[in-house]
This record gives structure tokens, C-alpha cells and sequence, in this order.
């Protein structure tokens, strides 16, 4: 019999929830028997995660919570009443994010400052208030969503290679701090899938008139424009999420999409200057 604390068996805490992966995740979860915690900065944008959770028998399994992970206020009201009300996390997902894209230059600093704020220290402050509950049940799985641009910095999307390369560091960091407290730590690292972020970073980025970059920046949007047509189904991703909060002793690193293995293995095997000239000859194929 379950006290009031620890009314459910198998909690899982998901950020970034609206759309994409996170909600994927959120729905692959509850289908395995977790509660599912799905959390979003504004919860009007709760309709597509209900009307699929609806439709696969799901929905009593996902509790909807407010949290702006840039909103250190509530992050602090959030928490405390998952815990409240649940008593424990197995899981935490987090994959609140999006995508800045421009040539560094030309990006703002509100933009560069926004970009780190939601993609690493919001996934920071999360994970700090998380902590000490896995410490306290020694046990849980943090699985930090990354990307392969945290393994290789792609031109044009400089903002977001740098906050994903700092959610990978800190989460090599973090996992050896955590292990001994039976707490593992997770990177999982898509490609290009189809999910929204791609199309909200693509339209967001102005390009100016005489700007030096004009030509480097169409050559990117449209390899950006094609890779995102021909991109595999984002469900991949929630699976792989799924399959890794089952595990006892999960890696650090899960690569997955398509390239995204052998790019990586480029990346420690050949020559950074044979890269570039890789990288340039894709771009410049689209023309």
C-alpha cells in the first residue's frame, strides 16, 4: 500500500513538453507505465500532447505542470510540489530547448544570452533543484537532451553549438559527481529530425542586406531547409529515451539519426581542415 508520499511507482519529470522530442518522450513514457510529469513554460500550448495522450490511452498517466526553466521563481514553486505530491523522480528529461541560428557576428547578445539561458542553465538550475530527491532515494536517471552540435559546431548555428558543447561538459562532469549516489547520467544526442526547432531557428534568422555573410548564410539555410525535409521520424529519439530510463546502468553517450555516428567518428579520426572541406563541399552542392 502506497503512503501519501509515494502515491505512484515510477515518476518521470520531462521539461520542454509542447512539442518535439519532449513530448514524444512524454507520451513514449507513460506508455511504459511511468507518471509523466510534462512540464512547459505555457501550458496553452498543452492541446497536441493531450490530444495524443487521449488517443493512446495515456492521458491519466500525464500531469501537466507550469515551469519556465529560465524563471528561476518557477523552478522553486514547481518542484517542491512535484515532490510534494509525488515523492520521488526516477527520471528527469531534460530537453527544454531551442535553436538561435546566424552567423556569430551578426547574432545579438540578447539572442546569445537567451540561447544559454534556456538550453544550459535552465537545464542547470532543473537539474540542482532535482538533486538532492535522486541523492535521498539513491537512485534516478538524468537524461540530458544534447545534439550532435554538441559534439560538432556547424556554421551558421554558432549559438547553439556552444550551449549544447556546455550541456555535454557539464553532463561528463556531473556523471562522475553523481555515480557513487546510484545516479547516472545521460547524453542523448540527435541529428536532424523532424521536429519544430529547426524550422523556428531557420525562420528566425534575419539576414542583413550587405551583410559580408550573405552567401555563406543561403548556402546553410538551404542545406538546413533540405536536411530537415528528408529528416527521419523524431519518435526515434522518444524511444531511445524510453529504452534508457529502463536501463541499470545506461552509457554516457547515445548518438542517433542519420549521419550522426559516422560524423562523429569523422570528427576523431580525420583532420579538422579535411572536415571543413567536407562541410563546404555539402554546403556549396545545394547551389
Amino acid at each position: 500500500m502506497h503512503t501519501n508520499k509515494q502515491p505512484y511507482d515510477k515518476i518521470a519529470l520531462i521539461t520542454g513538453t509542447s512539442s518535439g522530442f519532449g513530448m514524444l518522450s512524454a507520451l513514449t513514457l507513460a506508455e511504459k507505465g511511468y507518471q509523466v510529469i510534462a512540464s512547459m513554460r505555457d501550458l496553452s500550448r498543452k492541446d497536441e500532447l493531450v490530444q495524443q495522450a487521449e488517443q493512446a490511452g495515456v492521458l491519466g498517466r500525464i500531469h501537466l505542470v507550469t515551469m519556465d526553466v529560465t524563471d528561476t521563481a518557477s523552478i522553486e514553486s514547481a518542484v517542491p510540489e512535484i515532490i510534494e505530491k509525488y515523492g520521488r523522480v526516477d527520471v528527469l528529461v531534460n530537453n527544454a530547448g531551442f535553436a538561435v541560428g546566424g552567423f556569430m557576428e551578426e547574432v545579438s547578445m540578447e539572442e546569445w544570452r537567451r540561447q544559454m539561458d534556456t538550453n544550459f542553465f535552465g537545464l542547470v538550475e532543473v537539474t540542482k533543484n532535482i538533486i538532492p530527491l535522486m541523492r535521498k532515494q539513491q537512485t534516478g536517471t538524468i537524461i540530458n537532451v544534447s545534439s550532435v552540435s554538441g559534439r560538432f559546431g556547424f556554421p551558421g548555428y554558432a549559438p547553439y553549438a556552444a550551449s549544447k558543447f556546455a550541456v555535454e561538459g557539464f553532463s561528463e562532469s556531473l556523471r562522475q559527481e553523481l555515480l557513487s549516489f546510484g545516479i547516472r547520467v545521460v547524453l542523448v544526442e540527435p541529428g536532424s529530425f523532424r521536429t519544430p526547432i529547426w524550422g523556428k531557428g531557420i525562420a528566425g534568422i534575419q539576414s542583413l542586406a550587405d551583410s559580408p555573410y550573405k552567401e555563406k548564410l543561403e548556402e546553410v539555410l538551404r542545406y538546413s531547409r533540405r536536411t530537415a525535409e528528408t529528416a527521419p521520424d523524431p519518435r526515434q529519439v522518444a524511444e531511445l529515451i524510453g529504452r534508457i530510463a529502463a536501463m541499470s546502468a545506461p552509457k554516457l553517450r547515445y548518438p542517433v539519426g542519420k549521419g550522426t555516428r559516422t560524423l562523429i567518428l569523422g570528427k576523431m579520426l580525420l583532420p579538422w581542415k579535411t572536415l571543413e572541406r567536407i562541410i563546404a563541399r555539402s554546403l556549396a552542392k545545394l547551389k
